[in-house]
């Protein structure tokens, strides 16, 4: 297993975002995180990266206790994420957003990274706004910045949250293969969604969340088709 969470566990007073969470994922896989608003998803990526420290429990990285390392040290082991909400680098252009990351990422030169942020560009779409400046860029634009951001540490395993939201149905599309492309190129994936259908597309294994526990997780097609997660993911009274 690349990443494994053992019994995590975070609280903040009486609300809990973890309750001893158990993850693993398999090298070369992707997983799809669901769960309802406040389920405790985007807390489970913060305590993955570091951001975030559990009361309880244990984060393992290839198989090593990465519990106690700070964010920056688990970046440069392999860990890179999106946010649900981008937050590029406003006034840099596209191409000094991603030189940001691959140079500090691993404390390498402009010209070691040239061809590597270029890459990535091509492969999001983005080589043609490359000297755009961040901040005039539309959501989609902004969404394919956030993961090209991600990309350019060159990650390991690679978490995505709700990168889908806001999108219509053709950018949600290509956004669909961008991602598709990525995997194959052996990057592991973690993916939080709402889009369902564009999370099925990509994912091998799907988990559900809610107050922060495991409720199911298997087969994406048999979980979504489960009682648990119509009752308390979908609304649907099984």
């Amino acid at each position: 297993m690349i990443l494994e969470l053992d019994k995590l566990s975070k609280s903040f007073g009486s609300v809990t975002v973890a309750d001893e969470l158990d993850i693993a994922v398999e090298a070369n896989s992707a997983l799809g995180i669901i769960g309802p608003n406040g389920a405790g998803k985007t807390s489970t990526f913060n305590l993955i990266t570091g951001t975030l420290r559990p009361d309880r429990g244990t984060v393992r990285l290839d198989g090593r206790d990465i519990t106690a390392a700070p964010a920056h040290a688990r970046a440069r082991a392999g860990i890179a994420r999106s946010f649900q909400i981008p937050h590029p680098f406003a006034n840099l252009t596209v191409y000094e957003n991603l030189l940001v990351g691959a140079t500090h990422c691993h404390d390498r030169r402009e010209a070691d990274v040239k061809d590597v942020c270029r890459d990535i560009l091509e492969r999001t779409g983005l080589i043609m706004l490359a000297d755009r400046r961040a901040g005039a860029l539309t959501l989609l634009q902004r969404k394919r910045l956030e993961l090209a951001r991600a990309l350019a540490a060159e990650p390991r395993v690679l978490l995505l949250d709700e990168i889908a939201g806001g999108l219509t149905e053709s950018e949600c599309t290509a956004l669909v293969g961008t991602i598709r492309d990525i995997r194959a190129r052996g990057i592991t994936i973690v993916w939080i969604e709402h889009v369902v259908h564009a999370l099925l597309a990509i994912v091998d294994r799907l988990v559900v969340l809610n107050f922060g526990r495991k409720i199911a997780e298997g087969d994406p097609q048999a979980v979504m088709a489960s009682k648990p997660v119509r009752e308390i993911y979908l609304g649907i009274e099984a």
